[in-house]
């Protein structure tokens, strides 16, 4: 007898419903599209495929984009000061590293996939989203242009009280976006485990550091 795959008995079920029935219900199709994706792949290495799975934040904005509606306020408001309940701040109080190491890994996409080993070092896949210095003409613009990102908001010293403000934010921002946009794109690195503490300071002098390119030039 002839075996099928998960794949094959999922893509079968959800084509068979659409013939015998052209009211399915959207909770429905939800549900075997999830059977089909979840079939789709497999855990290899370190990119494993609880990947898939949906925490409450992603739930409601995925939700409300195939609405076409966004979250209402409350909502939007309750996700955030969840996520910020989440933000692991620096245990040394020290926010910023070395900005050339920072540089690496902004402009690194590496890192997460099936074939890396585990505790490889991962890159921060910045460029794919953001320009951040001037010599770099290869870059995305899903996200806001970080060029003078310190400069354009006066951080000339960001251990002052001053830049205070600034530097947590962008602490916080980076170790998990959703705390300040519910339903942002930008993915959460430090709450995702995507970088590490030090690998987020060194980032953070990129974007903060007078001597960094992002704001020197």
């Amino acid at each position: 007898m002839k075996k099928y795959s998960p794949l094959t008995l999922a893509v079968s079920a959800l084509l068979l419903s659409g013939c015998m029935s052209t009211t399915i219900s959207s909770a429905d199709a939800d549900k075997l599209t999830a059977k089909v994706v979840q079939a789709s792949f497999q855990s290899k290495g370190i990119a494993t495929v609880d990947r898939l799975q949906q925490d409450e934040a992603n739930r409601l904005c995925s939700a409300a984009d195939v609405a076409g509606q966004p979250l209402n306020a409350d909502m939007a408001q309750a996700i955030q000061d969840a996520q910020m309940k989440t933000i692991q701040w620096p245990a040394d109080g020290k926010y910023l590293g070395d900005w050339a190491t920072g540089e690496k890994i902004a402009a690194s996409g590496k890192g997460l996939t099936w074939k890396d080993k585990a505790g490889s070092t991962n890159g921060g896949n910045c460029y794919n989203c953001h320009q951040i210095d001037k010599a770099q003409v290869s870059y995305g613009n899903l996200g806001p242009s970080l060029y003078n990102y310190g400069k354009l908001r006066g951080v000339s010293d960001p251990a002052s009280t001053e830049s205070k403000a600034i530097v947590e934010y962008t602490w916080g921002k980076l170790w998990n976006a959703r705390a300040y946009s519910a339903c942002t794109n930008m993915p959460r690195v430090g709450h995702n485990g995507i970088l590490d503490a030090e690998q987020i300071k060194h980032v953070m002098a990129l974007l903060l550091d007078p001597q960094s390119p992002v704001n020197a030039n």
